[in-house]
């Protein structure tokens, strides 16, 4: 397999329709902690995080790493969209030796119907399949997350295989460029 190719990071903020995609700023901070401390955001993630123990553990510009965009409408940070490479060790994989780009995202709840995941996660991958062409990309989403199997198929993931982690039976899909775009 290839090396990566090297990618500067953060990229120029990418512009779809209605959303910005960037990288993170200080002042998306409070968003980040609501989000990770939403019941409704972490139902299929292990559930919300305390809020006392996000706001001395979440870094002044946190989120600032490859892969890793913030989703803003109208300058505020609505979700986020991160593309991370799937550990070897964990269940479910396209590559025996893992290190497969693993498509994942988590946005505020009182944004949910409106598309925005969908679109934001769309170009993502427009995103990635130029930075790092030829490569796929997985999505790993709990079976019992209708909204999430949606939005895989909507995507484009086609089925790979169905695992049993965390206590809950997750389905892991595969993206490819060449397939989502021809």
């Amino acid at each position: 397999m290839a090396e990566p190719v090297p990618v500067a990071w953060p990229p120029a903020p990418i512009k779809t329709e209605r959303l910005v995609l960037r990288g993170s700023e200080a002042g998306d901070r409070t968003a980040f902690i609501d989000l990770f401390a939403s019941p409704e955001a972490g139902t299929y993630i292990g559930g919300p995080r305390p809020r006392k123990e996000l706001e001395g553990a979440v870094p002044e510009v946190p989120g600032r790493r490859l892969g890793h965009f913030v989703a803003a409408l109208d300058g505020a940070m609505i979700g986020m969209v991160t593309l991370d490479r799937r550990d070897a060790g964990r269940p479910g994989h396209v590559r025996p030796e893992g290190g497969t780009a693993d498509l994942g995202y988590m946005f505020l709840p009182h944004v949910w119907g409106y598309g925005y995941a969908a679109e934001a996660c769309a170009a993502t991958l427009g995103w990635f399949a130029g930075a790092f062409p030829g490569e796929p990309v997985v999505l790993c989403t709990q079976t019992a997350n209708d909204r999430s199997m949606r939005l895989a198929a909507k995507l484009g993931f086609t089925e790979v295989e169905r695992f049993e982690e965390y206590g809950a039976e997750q389905w892991l899909g595969v993206w490819h460029s060449i397939s989502a775009s021809g």
